[in-house]
C-alpha cells in the first residue's frame, strides 16, 4: 500500500526571490533617475550616488557590528531606500551632506531597528525625508529651477544659484504660476524634488513592474483615483481664480483635479512607496482601503494643513493602520 506523504506548508514554490523583486524595483526606477540627471544636472547623480551608499554603508555596518549578523546589502533593499530617498529631496548643493543624515535615520531608526527587511512597519525613505522636512525645513523646501530641456545638460544649474517653486508651493501661498502648463507637469518641468517631477518617467517605472507582477494595480489606482476625485469634487464647488486678500490679487480655490495628481509626489508615491510589501495589506480589498486612505489624507494635509504636500505624512499614516486593515479584510482560506 503506497502512503501519502504530507509535507508542511508552502506547498506552492516559486523561483521569484527577495533579492530579484529588489532589483527590478531598482531597474524601474531608472527612467526617473534619468530625467531627474537631465532636468537638474550633476546635482541629481551626486545626490543619487551618495544616498544609495549612505544607505548600504549603515545597513551594513548596523549588521556587521551592531545586530551581529550576515551581511543582506546585496538584496538590493538598501539601494531601493537609498534611490527613494534621493528622489525624495530638492536637488541643491546642501542635500550632499543632509542626505547621509536621511540615509542614517531611514535605515537606522526607520529599517534596522525593527530587525531589518520584512519586519519594518513603516517605509524607511519616507521615515527619512520627514525627519529631514522637520529638521531642515528651509533646506528641504529649497527648489532649483529644472533646465530648459531634456537634453539641456550642460545648462542646467548645479549650484543653487537660481532657485523657484514648486507648483503646490505657490499655490499655498497664493501666489500666480501655480496653474501652469499640464505637458510640463507630465514631463517633469517645473521645481520639486528630483525625483518626483516626471509623472511620465514613473509611470514607464510602474508598467514595468505591474508586468512583472511585482506590484499590483489595485494601491496605485485607488491612490490616484481618490486624489483625482476628492480634489475635483473640490474644485467644482471652488475652482482656482484671482480674488483680492488683503488688498493684493491673489490666487484663491482649488487647483484641478489633473493637475492635483501631476504636481508633488503623488505618481511617485502612488507608484513606488505606497506599494512597498512590507508595509501595505496583503489582501486586494485592503489594498484598495488602504490606497483610498493615501490618496483622501494627500488631499486633505495638502489643502488644509501646515505643508504644501501631504503624500508623505499620508502614507506613514496609513502605513501604522495596515496591521488592522490586515486583520479586517483576511484572505480566503484554502479550507477550514
Amino acid at each position: 500500500m503506497k502512503l501519502l506523504n504530507v509535507s508542511g506548508s508552502p506547498h506552492v514554490h516559486s523561483d521569484e526571490s527577495t533579492q530579484k523583486i529588489m532589483w527590478r524595483v531598482n531597474l524601474a526606477l531608472v527612467p526617473t533617475l534619468i530625467v531627474g540627471i537631465a532636468f537638474f544636472g550633476l546635482n541629481a547623480l551626486l545626490i543619487s550616488l551618495i544616498s544609495v551608499a549612505s544607505c548600504v554603508l549603515f545597513q551594513w555596518l548596523i549588521e556587521k557590528f551592531i545586530m551581529k549578523t550576515p551581511s543582506s546589502v546585496k538584496d538590493g533593499s538598501a539601494v531601493v531606500t537609498g534611490l527613494l530617498l534621493a528622489f525624495n529631496v530638492p536637488a541643491s548643493r546642501e542635500m550632499m551632506w543632509l542626505v547621509i543624515i536621511g540615509a542614517l535615520v531611514a535605515i537606522g531608526i526607520g529599517k534596522m531597528s525593527f530587525g531589518g527587511l520584512g519586519k519594518n512597519p513603516f517605509n524607511p525613505a519616507l521615515v527619512g525625508r520627514v525627519f529631514m522636512l522637520i529638521s531642515f525645513p528651509v533646506q528641504m523646501t529649497t527648489w532649483p529651477k529644472p533646465g530648459e530641456n531634456l537634453f539641456s545638460m550642460v545648462s542646467v544649474p548645479t549650484t543653487d544659484a537660481t532657485t523657484g517653486a514648486t507648483p503646490l508651493g505657490m499655490l499655498k501661498e497664493g501666489g500666480f504660476g501655480a496653474a501652469g502648463d499640464v505637458w510640463d507637469y507630465f514631463i517633469g518641468h517645473m521645481g520639486g524634488s528630483l525625483g518626483e517631477v516626471s509623472a511620465l518617467a514613473i509611470l514607464i517605472g510602474a508598467i514595468y513592474l505591474l508586468c512583472r507582477k511585482v506590484i499590483s494595480w489595485h494601491i496605485p489606482v485607488a491612490f490616484i483615483g481618490t486624489a483625482f476625485v476628492f480634489s475635483g469634487i473640490l474644485w467644482l464647488c471652488n475652482p482656482l481664480h484671482t480674488e483680492m486678500v488683503n488688498g493684493v490679487e491673489s490666487l484663491v480655490g482649488f487647483i484641478d483635479p489633473l493637475t492635483t495628481i501631476l504636481t508633488g509626489g503623488i505618481m511617485l508615491g502612488a507608484c513606488f512607496m505606497a506599494t512597498d510589501m512590507v508595509t501595505s495589506p496583503m489582501s486586494k480589498v485592503g489594498q484598495l482601503i488602504f490606497g483610498c486612505g493615501c490618496g483622501l489624507l494627500t488631499i486633505i494635509i495638502r489643502n488644509w494643513g501646515q505643508y504644501p504636500e501631504g503624500v508623505s505624512f499620508a502614507i506613514l499614516l496609513m502605513n501604522s493602520v495596515t496591521p488592522l486593515i490586515n486583520r479586517w479584510c483576511k484572505p480566503k482560506r484554502f479550507a477550514n
